[in-house]
Formats: structure tokens, C-alpha cells, sequence
């Protein structure tokens, strides 16, 4: 079974409840309609932005629900699965789909890094995507966090493995993805994680994205894509000029803190991330709050408290 991916998808947050630090679902809600007000293709829950290593099981479960209400039928849901263990891994494939989720998004086994080889690597993901009922994204997470990274034969050979229809890449070089549109089979779902580099690799053959950023500028994101499709490369990178210093500066600088200060400065729901992640200093928010007016957003009513 394979979808379309093509499109912009938001990497979204979790809220929290600032009194009890449990989860907010009201305020997941208010995030997600603002969401839907753009022509997003989906939305990622239980990733990297989402805090999900910080949620327990029941938390991940309530997040897949409340979204997958939210979006109805007409936008994709896709559930960050992965796991230590492949037993773990494909269990919360199941659960996912049991919570209507489209498609999974699995990240490598990373704490025995020393010992994922790329034979462990190609086992792990083709046990996982056999099992699957949903289409099995492959994760390559940033960097900067504790994973590990695939090399260009291997996610060549992924390709090929059935039930494995893409890779969200958010290593934010535009050489690698060249690299897999020229490697990896034909079909096969170029997702990029780099809300700086959306432009350029759709035009190398991208599909889209998972944007980390779109929490903070889905409007200017799908202006992107919709440029993009309608043959409009200059308005595109007109929009990716806007688009790439509030990714760096924020997403690539900041991290969990700076995207959750920029919801709460636009007027959503971001709050304070999950300890023993902090929160951003006045000095931090009063950077996003600059990006985000350079951006043209209208903040007049913004607060950095």
C-alpha cells in the first residue's frame, strides 16, 4: 500500500498544561485549527517537535487521537513509531493504526549504536514494514539529537523493500537529497525535515516536507509547495527567502524552546516544553518575536512573557 505524500506537512508540537505539565489537548486542538486554515497535506504527531520521547504510552495514544479527529478524512495523519526495539517498534505501528494514522514514521535504534550495522539496520526496518498495515516512513533524524546516520547505500536498499515508501531527511543538505532522488528506486517519497531547503529540493525531485517550522509559518511553507506545483519557481524561492532565516535561527538554533515560544508569540498554544527541556529567556523570545515580524507576520498583540 502506498499514499501521496507530496505536500507540506507540519511537525507539530505538544502542549502542556502549565500548571500540571499534563498533556493539553485543548490546546493541541486550538494549534491544530490554526493549522488547517492553510492547504497543509498533514500532520506529524510523536516526533522529534513533538516531544515524543518525553510522552508515555498513554500520552502518545491521546495526541493520535484528538488528530486524528481533528483532521477528518481529507488531510494525512502520520505517527512517529519508533523504538528501541523492533518488538516495540512494530507495537506502535499497530497502535497507530488502530488510531487511524495513515502512514508511521520510524526512527533508528540508537542507544546500541555501536552494533546498529547497516545488515541490523536493513533487518530492523524490513521486519518492521512486513508487519506494518500502514506505509512505513524512514526517519533520519537531525544530527544534533542521539541517533545515527544512514548512508546513501542504505537507504538506497530501503527503497526497495516493500511497504517502505519514503524518507523525511532532516539533515538539511541539499547534496544528500540530490543524492537519494538520483539512488533510490523510482516512487520512492523524498520528505525533507529542513524548512531551509524546502525550494531547491523540490525542484531536485523532492515530494515535500515535514516542517518543524510550518508550526510557526504554514502559510509561507505551503506558499512554497503550491508556487512549486504551479510552475512558480521564482515566487517559491521568494517565499523560501523569507522562509529559511526563521527555520535556522529558530528550528535549527533553538530547538523545541524556540518553536514553543513562537506558538505562544503568534497567538497559539506552545507553552513550556517538558523537563528537563527549559524554556527560552526573554532574550531567546524577543529573537523570535524579531524573526517573526521580519517574517510579516501581524504580532501587534504579541507578548514575550
Amino acid at each position: 500500500m502506498s499514499i501521496d505524500l507530496g505536500g507540506v506537512f507540519v511537525a507539530s508540537t505538544s502542549p502542556f498544561d502549565s500548571r500540571t505539565g499534563d498533556l493539553d489537548t485543548a490546546g493541541l486542538e486550538i494549534n491544530l485549527d490554526h493549522y488547517l486554515s492553510y492547504p497543509i497535506r498533514g500532520v506529524l504527531v510523536g516526533g522529534s517537535t513533538g516531544e515524543a520521547v518525553l510522552l508515555d504510552n498513554a500520552e502518545k495514544v491521546e495526541v493520535l487521537k484528538v488528530t486524528r479527529q481533528k483532521l477528518g478524512s481529507e488531510h494525512l495523519l502520520i505517527a512517529g513509531t519508533g523504538a528501541e526495539s523492533t518488538r516495540m517498534t512494530k507495537d506502535r505501528c499497530r497502535v497507530a493504526a488502530d488510531c487511524g494514522a495513515n502512514a508511521v514514521l520510524v526512527q533508528p535504534p540508537a542507544f546500541y549504536r555501536g552494533a546498529m550495522t547497516e545488515s541490523v539496520l536493513m533487518r530492523h526496518y524490513t521486519e518492521v514494514a512486513e508487519t506494518s498495515v500502514l506505509p512505513v516512513i524512514v526517519y533520519q533524524v537531525p544530527l544534533r539529537l542521539s541517533t545515527l546516520e544512514f548512508s546513501e547505500r542504505l537507504i538506497s536498499e530501503l527503497s526497495e523493500v516493500d511497504n517502505i515508501i519514503g524518507i523525511k531527511d532532516s539533515r538539511g543538505d541539499i547534496d544528500i537529497v540530490r543524492q537519494m532522488v538520483a539512488t533510490t528506486k523510482p516512487g520512492f517519497q523524498i520528505l525533507v525535515g529542513s524548512g531551509a531547503i524546502l525550494a531547491p529540493c523540490l525542484e531536485l525531485g523532492a515530494s515535500g516536507g515535514i516542517l518543524a517550522v510550518a508550526n510557526l509559518a504554514p502559510e509561507c511553507a505551503t506558499n512554497i509547495y503550491t508556487s512549486f506545483k504551479n510552475g512558480d519557481l521564482d515566487g517559491a524561492a521568494r517565499q523560501q527567502e523569507m522562509l529559511s532565516p526563521v527555520h535556522n535561527a529558530v528550528v535549527g538554533s533553538m530547538g523545541i524552546p524556540g518553536v514553543k515560544a513562537g506558538l505562544d508569540i503568534i497567538g497559539m498554544r506552545g507553552g513550556t516544553p517538558r523537563a528537563p527541556l527549559t524554556a527560552l529567556n526573554g532574550v531567546g523570545k524577543g529573537k523570535v518575536l524579531q524573526l517573526l515580524e521580519e517574517l510579516g507576520l501581524d504580532l501587534k498583540n504579541a507578548s514575550i512573557r
